[in-house]
């Protein structure tokens, strides 16, 4: 059963007397619009576009439809007549527009009753903060004639998802040249789609290494265009996991993307000792997630690379995720070291790992990023939690990076921010001589062209560096 709060009772037809009125107070919000927004259909860009209603004479946003007839209606069914009340019908006037922070006093007043068939007629008034008249009319309603009392439902925190971190990446790659990609074995059509769409998108030069038979096979049959992108033939996944490195390592290429095989056959050939492309720095792997309630892009590492990481390779976790949120425009990246408490603890490692690790940071071993831990997922992302507990913290939750104590966490943080948080997360492998593009079979559409951005802007962020 729903919590519940006080009572709501009516007014019948008998008790109403003509001059009775009732009001609310209620300030206008960007969510208010959103949610109307949802509910009606109404994108009209005077309610949802600022630049657009900036330049706008009227800037009504939406007074003629949430605060006209909604909240004059609100009053009228819950206060006077209340629960009960039929409603026939209204006419209103809209005398100057409400913007956003308006504050608005509806108030109803009985102006005329029909004791035959129990009708009501309201004066209907609402006025800004400032007393000036937004609304004025009439409303006709057929007022209950049986005394109800029930309690007031406390209505649900619906949440709007505001996306749009992804799309900002595409946006920061707009001038950017594309990159020179080995597309290795895509050989199913998620794998195959994905370099064409990123090609079309001007995100990749793409080379298409793997069997080509199969290749064109399934080019032909989901009717995706081939004919101008380079293929290299070779007969089986792991061939074509090692042509991709040799291409990387004769410059030829600049990024990698996984197609059909899988990522330890990729990874395999990537950190060969003497014919893979690894680097002084141990490889780990990177998401970028758009989470609809966080309000900026929070990186999550490892979650595919790295099964139980020490000390000196959670260095290189940490150090890879600061680089990469440096290339995206992040100068000074907040970096939450996560465990289960913010106490460091003998008995629970991670805590002794972040304590080392920010240590480490302050000596100069890990550079380019703020750190702070350890801290529980709750403190790492909101500002709420971290008041309550007391900790005081540059970090604390306002996070851009959380690097978790194992892959397991992090994988199951991923998937949980991906099926229960509807976030969208695009991620790269970091610590070789060049990116790793990652994608899965559950990705979107957008998802792959994030990742792809991602590479993108690290490999031209690293080229500035060496200029």
């Amino acid at each position: 059963m729903s919590k519940t709060q006080d009572l709501i009772v009516n007014r019948c037809f008998d008790e109403i007397e003509i001059g009775e009125s009732a009001s609310i107070d209620r300030r206008l919000t960007e969510k208010d619009i959103q949610l109307f927004a949802v509910m009606s259909g109404d994108v009209n860009p005077a309610h949802l576009d600022e630049e657009y209603a900036k330049d706008s004479m009227f800037h009504e946003v939406i007074a003629h439809g949430l605060w006209g007839g909604a909240l004059i209606s609100t009053v009228l069914g819950t206060i006077l007549p209340g629960p009960g009340t039929i409603y026939l019908g209204q006419s209103l006037r809209f005398k100057r527009p409400v913007v956003l922070g308006d504050v608005l006093t509806v108030k109803v007043t009985a102006k005329n009753k029909e004791p035959g068939n129990n009708r009501v007629v309201f004066d209907c008034l609402c006025t800004n903060q400032q007393g000036k008249v937004v609304i004025e009319g009439e409303a006709d309603v057929i007022a209950p004639v049986k005394k109800i009392k029930r309690p007031r439902f406390v209505l649900p925190n619906v949440r709007i998802a505001e996306r749009g971190h992804l799309r900002e990446l595409f946006d920061a790659t707009h001038l950017l040249d594309p990159l020179p990609t080995a597309v290795v074995h895509p050989c199913s059509e998620y794998a195959l789609r994905g370099a064409v769409e990123a090609a079309e998108t001007n995100l990749i030069l793409p080379t298409l290494i793997g069997p080509k038979d199969k290749i064109l096979s399934i080019a032909e049959e989901f009717g995706l265009d081939i004919k101008d992108i380079p293929m290299i033939d070779v007969e089986h996944s792991h061939e074509a996991a090692e042509k991709a490195v040799e291409l990387a390592r004769a410059g030829k290429v600049e990024a990698l993307m996984k197609g059909s095989l899988h990522t330890d056959e990729l990874m395999r050939a990537v950190v060969h000792k003497d014919k893979g492309i690894r680097s002084e720095r141990r490889i780990s792997h990177v998401f970028a997630f758009d989470v609809p309630t966080y309000p900026r892009p929070l990186l999550v590492t490892d979650a595919a690379i790295n099964i139980a990481p020490t000390l000196e390779v959670m260095r290189d976790i940490v150090q890879n995720a600061i680089d990469l949120a440096n290339a995206l425009g992040i100068e000074l990246p907040k970096v939450a070291l996560l465990s289960a408490v913010e106490t460091i603890t003998t008995d629970i490692n991670s805590t002794l790992i972040a304590a080392a690790l920010c240590k480490m940071a302050d000596r100069g071993q890990i550079t380019g990023g703020l750190l702070d831990g350890p801290l529980a997922f709750d403190n790492a992302v909101s500002l709420m939690a971290t008041k309550a507990k007391g900790i005081v913290s540059e970090v604390a939750g306002q996070a851009d990076i959380l690097v978790a104590p194992n892959l397991e966490a992090a994988n199951i943080l991923a998937k949980q921010l991906t099926y229960l948080a509807d976030a969208q997360g695009s991620g790269i492998v970091m610590g070789a001589r060049l990116p790793v593009i990652l994608t899965s079979r559950a990705d979107s559409a957008i998802e792959r062209m994030a990742s792809c951005s991602l590479a993108i802007l690290y490999a031209h962020h690293q080229k500035k560096l060496l200029i």
